[in-house]
């Protein structure tokens, strides 16, 4: 491929001695970070242990999380794939559900889980999901499966194309504030009754909500998200809003869900 390029920790030890390779963890993504400004690279891209995930950071060190990865990807497919369905998870920042159908597309939130995904990808006949965990599938000219490699190869495309860096693109994304992915233990026995609880005390006061996976629950501030892991012994959580102050009172309605529940939210 054109360009110079960087390799780090090319050597295979399964021992990873470099940090862990899961590349959703910002401080997995430093030594990365550390290389592309020593380097003045216009980006960098790491990948999970065994390649299916991908992470990103822009030329001015930033990550891009998997929803701002998947605007700048479905951009790119929708001007091949207009009005065409395009998939991410309930965990996705709302920025990427509005450009999407700013690209003239068709937003579908899906349930959280790389097999769910697929799934669905292969229903709607979607080119194109990704989940905020770095798992994307191609279905455009591709096999509809989750290949890192691949997806950093159809970045470099996009990039060698636009007139805009990476960080440029990135500078031009609505900002919004949010919480990171927040996982906290509930036993097995209890995480779905308290999604339960919650859910139906959302039903009774007409909350404004979507139920595909836990519930993510809309209002003036913004919205929050509660599920349980489909893998853990974990409740999870998010929100955003498009200020400090909202996001404050999202978290406080999500504290006082899991409160009425019996369950304590941690700082954030």
């Amino acid at each position: 491929m054109p360009g110079s390029h960087i390799l780090l920790n090319e050597r295979i030890d399964g021992t990873f001695p470099a940090h862990h390779p899961d590349p959703t963890i910002p401080e997995n993504l430093v030594q990365l970070q550390q290389t592309v400004a020593r380097e003045c690279c216009d980006l960098g891209i790491a990948f999970d242990g065994d390649g299916d995930r991908i992470g990103v950071v822009d030329g001015s060190g930033r990550i891009l999380w998997g929803d701002q990865l998947m605007v700048m990807l479905a951009r790119d497919v929708l001007t091949r794939h207009p009005g065409a369905p395009i998939i991410a998870d309930v965990k996705a920042s709302q920025v990427l559900f509005d450009e999407i159908a700013r690209a003239g597309g068709r937003p579908v939130m899906a349930a959280t889980g790389h097999s769910l995904i697929k799934a669905k990808l292969a229903e709607t006949g979607a080119p194109l999901a990704g989940e905020m965990s770095g798992h994307i599938f191609f279905a455009d000219g591709y096999y509809g499966f989750d290949d890192a490699v691949y997806v950093a190869v159809r970045l470099l495309g996009i990039l060698s194309r636009s007139s805009e860096s990476l960080a440029e693109l990135s500078n031009r994304l609505p900002v919004v504030v949010n919480t990171p992915e927040l996982r906290f233990p509930c036993d097995d026995t209890r995480k779905f009754e308290v999604v339960r609880e919650v859910r139906e005390r959302l039903r009774r006061a007409r909350a404004d909500m979507t139920d595909i996976d836990g519930m993510r629950v809309q209002s003036a501030d913004g919205w929050w998200l509660l599920r349980a892991s489909n893998t853990q012994a974990v409740l999870v959580a998010r929100a955003e809003s498009t200020t400090e102050e909202g996001l404050a009172r999202l978290k406080k309605a999500l504290a006082a869900q899991l409160a009425a529940s019996g369950v304590g939210l941690p700082d954030l």
